[in-house]
Parts: C-alpha cells; structure tokens; sequence
C-alpha cells in the first residue's frame, strides 16, 4: 500500500518526515488570552509545530438542559455560564492568530459544529481537527471537508466500524488518523498503542496520536510504533482548575517528550548490524581473539 503524505502549511506529515508535534492548548487557557498566550510560549520554546484550541457555538453543541445544569464556576453557577466563559470569539482569536504569526508557529482548532468551522474560515488556519466525541456527526464531517483542507481524525471512544465509515466520508486524501482514548488521564491499560500499527496496515493516510496519559512514554512509543503525529495537552500548571489539566503536558514534560520524540529515528537506526569506528579501540583493548 503507498502511504499519503500530508501537507499542513509548510510541514509534511507522513513516513520518512519529522513527526508532526502538537501542543493542544484546547480550554486550559480558563477563558484568558494572557493564559493562552503562556502556553504558545510554551510550545514554541520547546520545539512543538503547532499549538491547537476548541471551538464550540455553545447553544448548538449544548442541550438547554445540559446548559442549564447547576456547575460552580469561576464563570457562575451553571453549566452555561461555564462553557460560554471558555469559549474565545473573534477578538481573542485575532489576538491569538497575531501572537502565532509573530512567534512561527502554526495554530489552528477542533470545530465542535458547522458555525465554528464556518467562524475558522476567518483566519484561514492551515487544517481542522475533528474531536472524538465529533467523528460520528456525518453533518460535520461532510462540512469540514468542504473548506478543502486537511483533517486530522481523532478516535477515541470509536469502534473500527465507525471509524470506517467516517473515513468512508472524508477519504484518506489530506487526513491524518490519529489513535486516541478518550479517559482523562489514561491508564496504561487503555493505551493499546498497537492500535497505531493497525490503523497503519489498514489505511493509505498518516497515522497519529493524540494522548491523555501522564508523562510522556506512551507518546515516544507511539512514534516508535509508527505515528507521524502526536497531540497532546498542555498547561502552564497541572493544578489549575479545568477538567483536562490532569492529563496535561507542563513545560518541563513537554520538553521531554519533543526532545524523546526528535531523537527516535535516530535511535531506531536502519537496522543494518555495523561495527561503528568508535568501537575499534574498544575492541583493540578488550577483545582477545579478534575477528
């Protein structure tokens, strides 16, 4: 099977191209753009390609029920207050799109409905990401893919049918499938990072993963497994307050993992046995009987 490459700005996301590394900032900027604009510094220090938000018009996502649900916030007492207090309009993210542009880093969003796909149009941000909890709405599948760029798939809490027939919608032109379970954080027993190889064997587009884990180990296994891309959160501070700071990245693991990450082509090597010329000496000194 020939393997599609994928083209997001300047990048290229595929085999035999440096991984693809994404710093989700998603709603753990708690409604502030100094918060958000923390962690794109973040991102951009320790080497990340892109930083990623969500995007959500809040009444069409959210039943007036859910909305109406008692939640102590910050923000008020209700669940809507919440959520209309996360979400970014146009000047913040006008802000954000400068403050990227000026740093060099790529940023773009997961729409949770057509009006925020449409609101993205604005800034002409180089992809889309479709959230798990997204890939069975065929309605958001179908209007994504109509702005013509590329789309990255998350799969957590998917079967292998529904993921199927949400490829069967988007094709494997311009889409990177990513591996994802939707726990916040995972445990190891939910990683199933062979899950890479099969979606690998199976579709012709790269092959991500977005992670919740804690640490980093599972996200450098993943690119040894064969992911061209990793997402995963981050945050100025695990404690903060916000559902998705446990199963976030600070500054010092997110340095870890993109530094892990880099150096796994090398590590893997081709896998060509050689006598590398540094080990010459070693084998004058300690070898008795030579070859």
């Amino acid at each position: 099977m020939v393997k599609k490459c994928v083209r997001i700005a300047d990048k290229i996301v595929g085999d035999g191209y440096p991984c693809f590394i994404i710093a989700e900032i998603g709603i753990n900027h708690n409604g502030s753009v100094d918060l958000a604009k923390k962690m794109i510094d973040i991102a951009v220090t320790t080497g990340c390609d892109a930083v990623k938000f969500q995007k959500r018009t809040v009444d069409v996502v959210y039943t007036k029920e859910e909305l109406a649900k008692e939640r102590t916030s910050v923000f008020g007492n209700t669940n809507g207050d919440l959520k209309r207090g996360l979400e970014f309009g146009e000047d913040e993210y006008k802000e954000i799109d400068n403050y990227c542009k000026q740093h060099g880093i790529l940023w773009f969003a997961s729409c949770w409905d057509e009006q925020s796909v449409d609101f993205m149009e604005q800034f002409d941000i180089p992809c889309y990401k479709i959230a798990s909890a997204s890939l069975t709405d065929d309605a958001l599948l179908k209007h994504t893919k109509s702005k013509g760029k590329p789309i990255l798939l998350s799969t957590g809490m998917s079967t292998m049918e529904e993921i199927r027939h949400a490829v069967s919608i988007l094709g494997e032109d311009n889409l990177i499938i990513y591996h994802c379970t939707s726990t916040y954080p995972s445990n190891a027993d939910e990683m199933n990072l062979r899950v890479i190889e099969t979606f690998k064997k199976e579709f012709s587009c790269p092959i991500g993963y977005s992670g919740h884990e804690r640490g980093v180990t599972p996200s450098v296994l993943a690119v040894a497994l064969g992911a061209n891309s990793v997402e995963r959160h981050i945050t100025t501070d695990r404690t903060n307050w916000g559902s998705d700071q446990a199963a976030s990245l600070e500054m010092a693991g997110l340095y870890h993992m993109v530094r892990d990450i880099r150096q796994t082509p090398t590590l893997l090597g081709d896998g060509v046995k050689v006598v590398y010329k540094r080990e010459l000496p070693i084998i004058d000194k300690l070898r008795r009987v030579k070859g």
